[in-house]
């Protein structure tokens, strides 16, 4: 022990200082509450700002919070059998965690170049389907089906020797004549032998 001589008192405690004492706080929980409500009722008109938990600066993106090591190890001699063991654990949670960082920094890129390219595929079926409407509508003005003349029902017009066209509407004959209308309508098959 050391001696009882002035030299060996610190000097926060010897009475012939004229420094003021330290004063140790002791942090507890309870004291820590009792301050925080002291400096509330201190100012009783000054708003109270209460911190959500839902914060997302506190939040870790990246799984469990890193852990502290308390004996980091070097590549120095003398290290002892079990050290390895604990290197390589640390080494493979590292590599863990920059494999998933990795990973999704990999998914957040193919999620942006999907979106980029259903964008262009949704542009250029708008940009298709526009110009069938306009189509459409065009054809449907010139008073033809489907925009090409010449068809009727989308089939070619059949021509027969003497250059005429023959169709299977019935468009020379007369409202009178039922039974002649009703036998041009549909389908005519001709041999050809």
């Amino acid at each position: 022990m050391s001696e009882n001589i002035p030299e060996s008192i610190p000097t926060s405690a010897d009475p012939r200082s004229k420094r003021p004492l330290k004063k140790r706080a002791i942090n507890t929980p309870a004291s820590a509450q009792a301050a925080s409500l002291d400096a509330l009722f201190a100012k009783p008109s000054q708003d109270i700002r209460i911190p959500s938990s839902a914060d997302p600066s506190k939040s870790h993106t990246h799984g469990q919070p890193p852990e502290i090591v308390a004996n980091v190890q070097g590549s120095s001699a003398g290290a002892g059998s079990g050290e390895f063991h604990v290197y390589k654990a640390s080494r493979r949670r590292e590599y863990e965690r920059l494999r998933a960082m990795d990973e999704e920094l990999q998914e957040e890129e193919e999620g942006e170049r999907w979106a980029r390219e259903k964008r262009k595929r949704e542009e250029r079926d708008a940009e298709k389907t526009r110009k069938n409407r306009e189509k459409r509508e065009r054809a449907k003005k010139k008073g033809t089906k489907g925009g090409v003349e010449g068809k009727v029902g989308g089939l070619k017009a059949r021509v027969d020797d003497n250059g005429n066209e023959e169709t299977n509407a019935t468009e020379g004959v007369d409202a009178g004549s039922g039974a002649a209308a009703q036998k041009e309508i549909g389908l005519i098959i001709h041999d050809d032998d």
